[in-house]
């Protein structure tokens, strides 16, 4: 391929999306760059402040329990308040609790301010995502989730590698030097980036205002809420590999560069591959993606069960990869095209607290099932519960149209657009 057609295809691929996008793009980068703490935090318990594995986990479950909680009510403030005050309210949060973490002494207050930094952290997602959808035209929107993803990803990636050689001069640095991002990211939001929330148009003249979309509306919406149920179980298959498959290494006597090696794999596909294969599928049919996707990830999982050497490991690891890459933008365009336009943030809230939920669950399933019966049941389940999941997409998705036209909406502001 020559570089000409590799420049054409970069250009395709990040044209035509409106300025306030990257502006949002950039503050998710910025974030994540600065995501030391997540990756430092079970050895800073255990080597630095000398607690034990068990009291890690338990950390790193307040963590996640703060995540589900503040998942529903980050959705409701970015429908009451708007997209742009939920953001600064969240990011400001987030930076100051942190910053606090890092200088909590006591083990009830380091548990107690890891549930704050968990629920602080986690309750901008719904008003990124639903600011997204506002500014991005509905035919762009896989493609601009995907490189929202792949920013992510990205900035997770180096700030990884980044953690380790901070970690190694201070602790404390790393807590104070991810509070710094997290303000940049919203000193960002608070000077470019105006507010993207619909305005509450008459459904006729004369007519009030329909009313908000309220959060029992939401649960009852069985389509959308099985694609949350649906979302749980991929989410339990993904994180896996992040809490199954180091154990299963670790049982099989490979140690932990062994698995950073075969990790590896996912940063450097998901780089290299999402926005390539985002200008592959973007126009294709979402349920045969999501179903194909849900395929690969249970049986990505599935042939771990026969891994002997880090070489198929990473294999694997490849296979699920390729899953995750086609899901995620996926899966979230999905979960707009099923909001009401003044509901999103609602139904955005509800969709991330799948993923939260899963976090917490995907430990205890992982450890009860290896303790139990051993790691090739465990990957057998992944595999029963991607098919288990496949088939789900094919029940829910039948009579919704492969590109339905956007629901009635006022289009966004020129200011919102071109800020």
């Amino acid at each position: 391929m020559s570089i000409a057609t590799l420049r054409r295809a970069a250009k395709e691929s990040v044209s035509g999306l409106p300025r306030a996008f990257w502006w949002l793009w950039a503050s998710t980068l910025i974030n994540r760059l600065g995501a030391f703490v997540a990756t430092f935090t079970a050895l800073y318990l255990t080597l630095d402040r000398g607690y034990s594995a068990s009291y890690a986990g338990l950390v790193a479950s307040l963590h996640g329990l703060g995540g589900v909680v503040s998942s529903l009510g980050a959705g409701v403030m970015t429908d009451r308040l708007g997209r742009r005050p939920t953001l600064l309210i969240a990011q400001v949060s987030t930076a100051v609790s942190v910053a606090v973490l890092g200088f909590m002494q006591h083990p009830v207050a380091i548990a107690a301010v890891a549930f704050v930094v968990g629920a602080t952290s986690n309750a901008s997602r719904p008003a990124v995502q639903a600011m997204m959808a506002d500014i991005v035209r509905p035919e762009d929107r896989v493609r601009a989730f995907s490189l929202n993803y792949w920013a992510i990803n990205l900035g997770f990636a180096v700030s990884s590698a980044g953690a380790g050689f901070i970690a190694e001069y201070s602790y404390l640095a790393g807590f104070l030097g991810e509070a710094v991002l997290t303000l940049a990211c919203a000193v960002l939001i608070f000077l470019k980036l105006p507010e993207s929330r619909p305005a509450q148009a008459p459904s006729h003249p004369g007519k009030a205002a329909p009313p908000e979309t309220g959060m029992g509306a939401v649960l009852r919406d069985g389509r959308f809420m099985g694609v949350v149920g649906l979302s749980f179980l991929i989410s339990l298959i993904f994180q896996q590999g992040y809490v199954g498959l180091p154990v299963a290494m670790g049982a099989d006597g490979f140690d932990a560069a062994d698995f950073g090696l075969a990790m590896a794999v996912n940063g450097v596909l998901i780089v290299a591959l999402q926005i390539p294969v985002t200008r592959y599928i973007e126009h294709r049919d979402p349920r045969r993606l999501l179903i194909v996707s849900s395929l690969l990830a249970g049986y990505g999982f599935g042939l771990t069960a026969f891994a002997g050497s880090v070489a198929v490991y990473a294999l694997t690891v490849g296979v699920w990869t390729l899953a995750e890459i086609v899901n995620a933008p996926t899966q979230t365009g999905l979960v707009v095209r099923l909001s009401p336009v003044h509901g999103r943030g609602r139904y955005q809230g509800v969709y991330t607290m799948s993923w939260s939920a899963a976090a917490l669950v995907a430990p205890l399933m992982s450890g009860w099932t290896i303790d139990r019966w051993g790691a090739q049941w465990l990957w057998g389940a992944c595999a029963v519960l991607g098919t288990v999941a496949g088939l789900g997409y094919w029940l829910l998705m039948r009579g919704l149209p492969a590109h339905s036209p956007e629901t009635a909406a006022p289009a966004p502001s020129r200011e919102a657009v071109t800020a």
